[in-house]
């Protein structure tokens, strides 16, 4: 049955980290990614064996100022809609440092470079693999959960801005 997380009468959260404890793969795709955020279900990844196929993928859209992206649409258009090599390096270099950026808004706490630490330690490890989707901005929130459950193998939550 279909249900709206409305985040008022309806909790996403609780119901996504109620759904993660019984998956053993999770695919994210997300506008952002914030560090603060990561640590309200970085917990039930750190379990997951990535050699058993348990990991959590998340693809982030990257939102971009929009003097950047009217910057990027002339050099698309420019060079037929692929970006190098460098630019895609750039990019990601850009994205690290607004992860760093993030965690030093406001006061970090002990729990900010507890949740940091395991976030590297679980890309290390290859329970969570981040890729960014460069070519246009993508602003997404789906979430699919997938378990061993031959009636409901795959649960999904999708959000939009635009409701």
């Amino acid at each position: 049955m279909t249900r709206i997380f409305d985040n008022i009468e309806q909790d996403l959260l609780t119901t996504l980290r109620g759904t993660m404890q019984v998956s053993n793969r999770a695919d994210f795709c997300v506008g952002y990614l914030n560090l603060r955020g990561w640590q309200a279900v970085d917990d039930l990844v750190q379990p997951w064996n990535p050699d058993a196929g348990q990991i959590c993928r998340v693809l982030v859209g990257m939102q971009r100022p929009p003097h950047e992206e009217i910057r990027e649409l002339y050099r698309q258009t420019a060079e037929g809609g692929l970006i190098d090599n460098a630019t895609a390096s750039r990019l990601k270099k850009q994205f690290a440092a607004h992860l760093r950026e993030q965690i030093t808004l406001g006061i970090p706490t002990g729990q900010d470079e507890a949740g940091l630490r395991r976030l590297a330690q679980q890309l290390r490890a290859k329970q969570l693999v981040v890729k960014l989707f460069l070519p246009y901005p993508l602003h997404a929130k789906l979430y699919l959960l997938f378990r061993d459950d031959i009636n409901n193998p795959i649960t999904g939550f999708v959000g939009s801005s635009n409701l």
